[in-house]
């Protein structure tokens, strides 16, 4: 099981947890995360959070903890002076939307990276420059363009996560997604394609909108 908490100013992350804990009648979860670096506005903040984060870790009902929708600037305070890791880091992440170095900085720092909205490029910035490899793609494995896009995250080592209105799609996922794997040169091949267009689904209220990171 996993759950997460905005950490709004002023509620202890103490306080949230212990409410979640109950609504899911649950002991403890798998995974908790803090969501939202931009409810501090310090490096300071950042790490008092995070420290609150590693005392819920310590009292053993959340078994791994991490973070979403931070970016470098907001992880290397925490860095400096986290006695836990983050053990994973949930992003907005597809072709349009890259994050520049930032894998590369997860991988650096053993922190595990996942997906959200990974289906972007299909679902809502069509038309853009990938659709035609994921057409191709997709008619090579013999999947959809879906699975296309899942699988362009999971070949870089990142957790693809998505959600579906219609359960025979997701039951497909599980069935098709194991059985086929993009080369590197297709993976790298989507990723050039996809530095041409710019397009973020969420955060655009915090992030300019020309930000890429």
């Amino acid at each position: 099981m996993v759950t997460k908490t905005m950490a709004h100013a002023g509620i202890p992350i103490e306080e949230s947890f212990s409410a979640s804990l109950k609504k899911l009648d649950l002991d403890y979860v798998d995974l908790y995360l803090i969501q939202s670096p931009f409810t501090s506005r310090t490096d300071e903040q950042l790490r008092e959070r995070w420290a609150e984060m590693e005392a819920i870790k310590d009292s053993g009902r959340a078994k791994s903890i991490g973070v979403s929708n931070y970016l470098q600037e907001h992880l290397d305070p925490i860095l400096e002076t986290a006695r836990i890791r983050p053990a994973i880091n949930q992003i907005e992440f597809h072709p349009y939307l890259q994050h520049e170095d930032l894998l590369d900085y997860h991988r650096k720092n053993n922190i595990a990276v996942s997906a959200y909205a990974p289906l972007t490029a299909v679902t809502r910035a069509a038309p853009g420059p990938v659709d035609g490899l994921y057409e191709k793609l997709a008619k090579k494995y013999g999947v959809t363009e879906g699975e296309i896009a899942l699988r362009w995250c999971m070949d870089q080592g990142v957790v693809a996560l998505t959600t579906s209105s219609k359960e025979g799609r997701l039951h497909n996922y599980l069935a098709h997604l194991p059985r086929f794997k993009l080369t590197p040169q297709e993976v790298e091949e989507i990723s050039e394609a996809g530095k041409d267009k710019h397009y973020r689904v969420f955060w655009n209220h915090k992030l300019h909108p020309d930000d890429k990171r």
